[in-house]
């Protein structure tokens, strides 16, 4: 925990300074202390993303970084310094049992990250992905490596950006940095909702009565958690100034869509906001359209430039722009496999029997299936129906009907390609709250509610739970808990402790994890690490194995095509 917290303190000045400099940039006249931090990991997202291109994130990357912060400090002291006074200034404001709250929030995100990675993606490709960045960079088609490596999310380039491997090789805790930044956002808003009584701040002023769901993530780098925050932040911002807005809030809201998008591109229906703004504010905005034009070109070309490397196709694992394909790009056998696997996976179905069920069949299988999974579900399609109606009875404005047609494009893209309720999840908290405030609005009940969802997060960090009854995956059966060992040192980035073995195939010799069940799995072994399961399932039904472009690692991987004599 104290490493953490150590780690976290620079990542705050580092990203206070570049959030300081982006907003005097793009002139967002910014005043809040946590959207200034999401600005700087914004901007460090971009720098890295575009020194990984060349080379490493490493120490010669962070050489940079510190240089930059005592410049940005140095020039820039005296309001970057006012802009700590302000938001302490902020803190002291709130009311005891919000201070209360968030302090004993702290320790607890604290402890839940430096506890046990419960995330099953991190032991696939999460850790590895990461290392790659870490000694490599951007890698030529690494996806054929290991499939889930094409899907190198934005959030994986910041947290290569700040997790120290030169330094300690434990620190895997953005995530855990982010929900800090997002439940501090929250008590802001809701503390001025107990003075403006403004229902767009209790809707996120209650955003942190959700921490019991996200706790298990932050423990890891999951992407899924800035999603979360990201959203609630943007949608407390649109809903705010829809009806006066300003070229500072689009630009802030161009950018917070870009960032959603560049960690995970399931969140794509997020600029439909923008252009909806952009049709009721043309006149007042049109002639400030440069900064975020030019701003959506850098990280869609850095999107595309990731992807054309890492996977070799513009957009893994979809066939969309398939002509634009690198020569060490996945085969299309494989590619198709994946993005069917990913298809009936949302449904729990297998490929032969995805095929032989109608839309009706397999949406009738998505909305009964058993545990979480098809209790979020049904909660999805229940919001769906009942929405409407309280909208038209207590907020018949178009900004939320706006958010909510968006939800419904969303769900019907998820049903088509994977309708896994985690891509939808930030919809379902959102309108679940907006069901809540309809019903609450009292303070005292509010303040009782907000000290109550800690709760759950003590008994959850604290106690062994058997996950049977609502898990549907059987590695997600039992949830981490603290240790006080860790209390100086976090845990290991992988929760397993297992061994590898050297095998060697053709050019290609690499790490292979020993007694491992998992086919995805991959753990923390060293560079290049693959479940040798996985490279005998390929070469059996596909007769493709993954061999090195050259003989350097940097220079990446490619597909070759297992002839008979082989």
């Amino acid at each position: 925990m104290v490493l953490i917290v150590i780690s976290w303190i620079y990542i705050l000045f580092t990203t206070i300074n570049l959030g300081f400099l982006t907003d005097k940039i793009l002139q967002l006249k910014n005043k809040n202390f946590v959207i200034t931090s999401i600005l700087g990991l914004f901007s460090v997202t971009i720098l890295a993303s575009i020194w990984a291109i060349f080379g490493r994130i490493n120490i010669e990357f962070h050489a940079l970084l510190l240089l930059t912060n005592i410049l940005l400090y140095i020039r820039f002291q005296k309001s970057i310094t006012e802009h700590y006074t302000a938001f302490w200034i902020e803190l002291k404001q709130l009311n005891k049992a919000l201070k209360v709250f968030l302090i004993i929030l702290f320790f607890l995100i604290l402890a839940q990250c430096a506890s046990i990675p419960f995330v099953i993606d991190n032991e696939s490709y999460y850790i590895q992905t990461i290392k790659w960045l870490n000694e490599y960079g951007f890698v030529k088609g690494l996806a054929n490596l290991h499939l889930f490596l094409g899907q190198t999310s934005g959030w994986h380039v910041t947290q290569s950006a700040f997790n120290f491997s030169f330094l300690y090789q434990n620190f895997n805790d953005l995530s855990g940095f982010c929900l800090l930044l997002g439940n501090l956002f929250a008590i802001q808003k809701l503390n001025d909702y107990f003075k403006n009584n403004n229902s767009n701040y209790l809707i996120i002023g209650l955003f942190p009565l959700f921490n019991i769901l996200f706790f298990q993530f932050i423990s890891a780098p999951s992407p899924d958690i800035p999603v979360y925050v990201f959203s609630f932040i943007f949608f407390f911002y649109f809903l705010e100034n829809f009806k006066k807005l300003t070229p500072e809030t689009f630009n802030l809201l161009v950018i917070l869509a870009l960032f959603l998008f560049y960690i995970k591109n399931t969140t794509v229906t997020f600029f439909v906001f923008p252009i909806i703004l952009l049709l009721f504010h043309f006149k007042s905005i049109f002639k400030e359209l440069l900064k975020p034009a030019l701003l959506s070109i850098i990280l869609i070309s850095l999107f595309i430039v990731k992807n054309l490397i890492v996977s070799g196709t513009v957009a893994f694992p979809s066939n969309l722009f398939g002509s634009i394909n690198m020569d060490y790009a996945i085969p299309n056998s494989i590619q198709s496999f994946y993005y069917e696997q990913i298809k009936c996976y949302g449904y729990f179905v297998t490929p032969e029997k995805y095929n032989s069920m109608s839309a009706g069949d397999l949406f009738l299988r998505w909305i009964t299936m058993s545990k979480l999974n098809g209790l979020f579900n049904k909660i999805s399609v229940l919001l769906i129906l009942i929405t409407p109606f309280l909208i038209l009875k207590f907020k018949n404005e178009k900004a939320h009907w706006s958010i909510y047609f968006v939800m419904v494009i969303q769900l019907i893209l998820l049903l088509i390609t994977s309708p896994q309720y985690r891509f939808f999840l930030n919809y379902i908290l959102f309108f679940s709250l907006f069901c809540l405030i309809c019903m609450i609005k009292n303070n005292r009940v509010i303040n009782i509610l907000i000290m109550l969802s800690l709760i759950p997060v003590v008994i959850v960090l604290f106690f062994s739970i058997n996950l049977s009854k609502f898990a549907n995956n059987n590695s997600l059966m039992e949830i981490s808990n603290f240790s006080s060992q860790n209390i100086i040192f976090p845990f290991s980035n992988s929760k397993n402790s297992i061994t590898f073995e050297t095998i060697r195939i053709g050019n290609l010799k690499y790490n292979s994890p020993q007694n491992n069940d998992f086919f995805w799995g991959n753990g923390n072994g060293d560079l290049p690490c693959i479940n040798k399961v996985q490279i005998e399932y390929f070469e059996k039904y596909f007769h493709y194995r993954p061999q090195m472009r050259t003989n350097n690692l940097k220079d990446g991987f490619y597909s070759k095509e297992i002839t008979k004599n082989e």
